[in-house]
């Protein structure tokens, strides 16, 4: 969610990666309530920090939005002129229904909006 939005916000400023500890499958939920919003996320690829890392790219800012338990697992990227955390749940482990799930990342994803548009706006 936080590289579509930054793609969004502000594309045209930022080259923007988007990468996991332990990716996996696209989130279908996160999908649908990115979807609510006009982002369509369906055709994203999850990709591996360990993958970027091999690509020697160099980054202005490294931004993690795991929850405040995973910061402390992310690598150290070279080269980077500021780090920054925000924490945000791991919609992927939300319990419930569909619509719990759904209500629960609805939440998630305008937090991650407003984040992204105070940082850009500073």
């Amino acid at each position: 969610m936080a590289e579509a939005f930054l793609k969004q916000l502000a594309g045209d400023k930022f080259d923007v990666d988007s990468a996991g500890l332990e990716p996996g499958k696209l989130n279908p939920i996160v999908v649908e309530v990115m979807k609510e919003v006009g982002i369509d996320i369906s055709q994203n690829k999850t990709k591996s920090v360990l993958d970027l890392l091999k690509e020697s790219k160099l980054y202005s800012y490294v931004i993690t939005v795991c929850d405040q338990s995973q910061s402390q697992k992310c690598p150290i990227f070279p080269g980077v002129a500021k780090r920054l955390h925000w924490s945000f749940v791991d919609p992927s482990s939300f319990q419930g229904s569909w619509e719990e799930k759904l209500t629960r990342t609805r939440i998630v994803r305008e937090q991650i909006r407003q984040k992204i548009r105070e940082w850009l706006q500073r």
